[in-house]
């Protein structure tokens, strides 16, 4: 008798019916929906940068890109991040132009995570760095991070290192919870990772939303975490045009062979004529420095719409994310509530579980408040209509 194939194969993922994202994407695929779920901007890409990638396609820019990326664009990056932070790439060795966020931070891992290899990740984190890290046989650990505003415990960090630790995952300004790492905290991190051989990777897609007068806190900054670091960036959130798929690897140069000898084998290249359309563009443009302005408005905005609601506004000091807590108003498991919100309200969310490799008690949902005001104005309207609901647990039988 023969053995059925979906039974022999086991997969490689621990979970392989797709990720919270994936499935909020086809139940917000309804009329009437609001969408405040995944990070996408109701805001148009600028129109000359759309122009551009119009232009390029007519010119015939439409073949392969060297592997690396195009060298205008390499150069305008090498450019702004040394005008920006201080840290001089070299545009041929140490700068990568990738296939979006999450091949960049596939490829990372993948280029020095081997079996057993110890990766530190905090929770609640982005979704797609663990699966990254089991793909390639690596071993997650995770530290949590800290009430009230989801802050590092350096100390606990350090307790957590052992002699199989390959790399430290940081992400600055946080998805989900909009925390940002601060100067203090880059410190601790560099004396921490300093004589070992750690590799960091530093995910700074949203280092233009960060609010409040604050910094963003680059590792660029830092010449000995530099050293020792892949940076991922991205053109998407700033300039919506999170589904043209570009993103960038900024690494020194023994980390970026290894990187680029795993990204010739995943993708090759990016798309080309946007690659050239984003290098002529970004050469003169400097409305990159305008967005934390913009998005601070929106948060504000947010946070007045939500001001006599029976929900917790906890503190957001960058990225387009804003956790709200449900506590006072129900004891639902955050699916539970997330799906009521969905089902019964037409408003979809995250929940912060979805964040984290097992159950937790925290009753928050995140909102992507990248939305017009009408928007912001809906779904604030929504939440304040929520009604309070008690389960009973574990009852009497």
């Amino acid at each position: 008798m023969s053995a059925n194939l979906n039974d022999m194969v086991q997969s490689k993922m621990l979970n392989n019916n797709g990720s919270i994202f994936s499935q909020m994407n086809k139940l917000t695929d309804k009329p009437g929906i609001i969408d405040m779920a995944v990070g996408k901007s109701e805001f148009p890409c600028p129109p000359a940068l759309t122009e551009l990638a119009s232009k390029y396609i007519r010119l015939g820019y439409n073949n392969f890109a060297p592997m690396e990326g195009i060298p205008e664009l390499r150069s305008e990056i090498a450019t702004r991040t040394k005008t920006l932070y201080g840290y001089a790439y070299n545009p041929e060795t140490e700068i990568n132009i990738t296939a979006g966020h999450i091949q960049t931070v596939t490829t990372a891992i993948s280029s020095v995570v081997k079996e057993d290899d110890e990766v530190i990740v905090f929770e609640p984190a982005f979704e797609s760095y663990v699966p990254a890290i089991l793909i390639n046989g690596g071993r997650p650990k995770f530290v949590s991070l800290k009430l009230p505003d989801f802050h590092i415990d350096w100390e606990e960090l350090r307790k957590m290192i052992s002699s199989k630790t390959r790399m430290i995952i940081v992400n600055s300004p946080h998805n989900p919870t909009g925390a940002v790492l601060s100067d203090e905290d880059m410190v601790q991190l560099q004396r921490i990772t300093n004589g070992t051989n750690i590799v960091i990777l530093s995910d700074e897609i949203f280092e233009s939303f960060v609010y409040d007068n604050k910094k963003h806190q680059s590792v660029a900054r830092y010449e000995k975490l530099a050293k020792r670091s892949f940076i991922v960036s991205s053109f998407g959130p700033a300039y919506n045009v999170n589904g043209w798929g570009i993103a960038c690897c900024l690494a020194p140069e023994n980390l970026m062979r290894d990187f680029r000898n795993v990204h010739q084998f995943q993708v090759f290249n990016a798309n080309t004529p946007l690659q050239y359309a984003l290098a002529e563009f970004i050469s003169n443009d400097e409305s990159y420095l305008e967005v934390s302005e913009i998005y601070q408005g929106k948060r504000n905005y947010f946070k007045r719409l939500m001001v006599g609601s029976p929900f917790g506004i906890e503190p957001t000091q960058g990225s387009y994310f804003q956790l709200l807590n449900y506590s006072d108003l129900s004891n639902e498991k955050d699916t539970d509530f997330a799906l009521r919100l969905l089902n019964e309200y037409g408003l979809a969310t995250i929940p912060l579980s979805a964040f984290f490799h097992e159950k937790t008690k925290l009753r928050m949902v995140r909102l992507c408040f990248a939305k017009t005001n009408e928007t912001l104005e809906k779904a604030s309207e929504i939440l304040k209509s929520v009604k309070a609901v008690t389960l009973v647990e574990n009852p009497v039988r």
